[in-house]
């Protein structure tokens, strides 16, 4: 029996020692200063907008952790000795291990801005983060001390964080780089959509505008921020929202390969034996399946989680995570992604578009401009289900198939809105000439 010490209590790290615990009996410790229990990231928008209590993002009871002898410390790691297995804790504490599991997650990014460290101005990611938003913008039944807020960067988070303050009434001018919100993943169309839905719910947003600075009032408090363009926007609070990077500060000159991330192989192995590196702070040495070298979604902490189990307790166990997919909401719309959709097609791939009048509904399809093979999807405001996708995805199925089968993937309730009829027509007058005999068959599939 073997000590296993993994740092971070996020997803990944929770994932790996649940199923470590499933396969063996090895010592666990779980090392993080950031709560004494593992939470729910996704769901500290709703504790701040009042949907539920933070008590209710963590899955588990307190009891849970004794019983499944998982061992947890509330601490922060400040030195690895990888030659003598030993960390060194905030407390001054030494702790040795047989296997390190480093699961330390992210940060957000800051970009070096004047006045980026003055008070009032954060990020949201972590559960400290939302006590700092809290103090902040203050709680419910006190006097509102931020008029408005300034959000910078165009991205998940950034609208997430736009969505919380709006629930307590606070405008929101949210100031984005590029010419089209979240453009370096969303196609024009898409975005352009979102934006529409955003503006509609009175968020001022800018596009292809930069922040240059914060201004700070006598107290020492944001009083407003100054775009490149020399604009001086009035605000009490800054949300840094452009994107999120590797934990890894305290690491780099610790003796471990990284780049942008803990450099890992395809088993999730650093350059130190017998240390292990996976989640958000973990960058591939080579792309698997096509996929990014370094993917900062949750539930690809959570499959390398269990599937670095298998490692940790005698099976070695390459990572294999599937097809892309993704899953997110902007205000009331409903996002799904799967397989490869890109800002900007390649070369080889084409594309079909439908949208629904209201502007709220969309879907998009790539294939394969050559075979027609179904590589991609974008859905907004229909959910689909993803064993359906995920499905033709391996199957290789044709474009004409899944529109034609598009009512099998429906996961919408019974008496929601169905778009099946009306997408088909569309595609079917879009490609009348190339598809004369797929469109007779999904007219006698669909009674058109």
């Amino acid at each position: 029996m073997g000590k296993i010490v993994i740092i971070g209590n996020g997803v990944s790290g929770i994932t790996t020692a649940r199923h470590v615990r499933k396969k063996s009996d090895d010592e666990i410790l779980v090392i993080s200063a950031e709560t004494p229990y593992f939470f729910s990231r996704t769901a500290l928008m709703y504790v701040y907008m009042g949907h539920m209590k933070f008590e209710h993002t963590q899955p588990y009871e307190d009891w849970f952790w004794a019983k499944n002898r998982i061992d947890l410390l509330q601490a922060y790691v400040k030195e690895i000795d990888y030659a003598t297995k030993v960390l060194k804790t905030s407390s001054g504490k030494s702790i040795t291990y047989d296997k390190l599991v480093l699961a330390v997650g992210s940060k957000p990014n800051k970009f070096g801005w004047p006045g980026q460290d003055l008070k009032g101005v954060q990020g949201l990611y972590s559960a400290q983060d939302l006590k700092t938003l809290e103090e902040n913008t203050d709680p419910y039944g006190k006097p509102q001390r931020v008029k408005r807020a300034v959000i910078v960067g165009g991205g998940l988070i950034g609208i997430e964080l736009a969505e919380m303050l709006m629930s307590r009434g606070i405008p929101v001018t949210f100031l984005v780089r590029e010419s089209h919100f979240w453009g370096n993943v969303l196609p024009k169309e898409e975005s352009e959509l979102v934006m529409r839905h955003m503006r509609e719910h009175h968020i001022d947003l800018r596009t292809s505008t930069e922040m240059a600075e914060v201004l700070a009032d006598e107290n020492g408090r944001a009083r407003a921020v100054v775009t490149k363009e020399g604009e001086e926007i009035s605000c009490e609070l800054v949300g840094l929202t452009a994107g999120v990077s590797p934990n890894i500060d305290f690491l780099k000159e610790s003796g471990i390969a990284c780049e942008r991330g803990i450099m890992v192989n395809e088993f999730l192995e650093t350059s130190q034996p017998d240390v292990y590196a996976l989640g958000d702070c973990a960058q591939f040495k080579e792309s698997i399946n096509g996929r990014r070298t370094l993917e900062q979604v949750w539930y690809t902490g959570r499959m390398m989680g269990e599937t670095l189990a298998h490692t940790l307790t005698g099976k070695r166990t390459a990572y294999l995570p599937g097809h892309w997919f993704n899953s997110a909401k902007f205000l009331d719309i409903e996002y799904q992604t799967y397989g490869w959709v890109f800002a900007k097609p390649r070369e080889e791939e084409a594309h079909y578009y439908w949208e629904h009048p209201e502007g709220k509904i969309s879907l998009r399809i790539n294939y394969h401009q050559g075979s027609g093979l179904f590589i991609g999807m974008n859905v907004f405001g229909i959910r689909i289900r993803h064993e359906v996708i995920d499905r033709w995805l391996t199957e290789g199925q044709s474009m004409d198939y899944v529109v034609s089968h598009l009512r099998n993937a429906n996961f919408d309730p019974e008496f929601y809105r169905k778009y099946e009829g009306s997408i088909v027509k569309h595609y079917n007058n879009a490609f009348q000439k190339e598809l004369k005999s797929a469109r007779k068959s999904l007219k006698e599939i669909f009674s058109l």
